[in-house]
């Protein structure tokens, strides 16, 4: 079983939202920016979790969002907490590192701390399946004390070691131009803790 499968949603976004971490609401306001830089109007929303962010899903402009996660209890509080997008969101739960995943095109792919537990070539793999002209990816940058921040949710996340990659913006740059695509877009969020969020758009050449 995936680690991801078993975290309770309510640890993980306590632990996100914390003062000393504010991942949880970085991660918020940059996603705003990430629906709508480019004219699209179908989403795919990798390790959507409990939905952070889609509160910005303005119906006139996103046709359809499709929230990817291998939690299906996330899925379902997906549902839960927006019912409004009940006509547009579509909960899909995938696992993926599988070899055969099936995923829909879309315009968009927002990939926001979910290559770190797929790696370069899970992501790689992704990317050409759903073929989207655009991908909007953050990925976590200054790690010098680890992955997870200190908190009293830590426990929580002790599983995740084992499924977690380092990922460099540089080398993740590179691994998307060996498949078409070209960065056109960069930007860093700090946090309060030393760490930062990394955001680096592609589109397909």
């Amino acid at each position: 079983m995936n680690p991801w499968e078993e975290i309770d949603l309510t640890d993980y976004e306590k632990h996100m939202s914390l003062a000393s971490v504010k991942q949880l609401q970085a991660l918020n306001e940059m996603m705003k920016a990430q629906f709508y830089r480019y004219p699209v109007s179908d989403i795919m929303i990798l390790g959507i979790a409990g939905g952070n962010g889609l509160e910005h899903i303005d119906a006139q402009k996103i046709h359809r969002v499709y929230g990817v996660d291998i939690n299906k209890e996330y899925l379902t509080e997906c549902l839960y907490r927006y019912p409004d997008l009940s006509d547009m969101f579509s909960p899909l739960c995938v696992d993926l590192l599988s070899d055969d995943i099936t995923l829909p095109h879309c315009d968009l792919i927002v990939a926001d701390l979910v290559i770190e537990y797929i790696g370069y070539d899970g992501f790689l793999h992704v990317a050409e399946t759903v073929e989207a002209p655009y991908i909007s990816c953050i990925i976590q940058g200054n790690m010098d004390e680890g992955f997870v921040s200190d908190s009293p949710y830590l426990h929580s996340f002790d599983g995740i070691a084992k499924v977690h990659h380092e990922i460099e913006e540089d080398g993740l740059t590179a691994a998307m131009q060996s498949i078409g695509y070209g960065k056109i877009f960069g930007s860093e969020y700090l946090l309060p803790n030393g760490k930062k969020l990394v955001c680096a758009d592609y589109v397909l050449m």
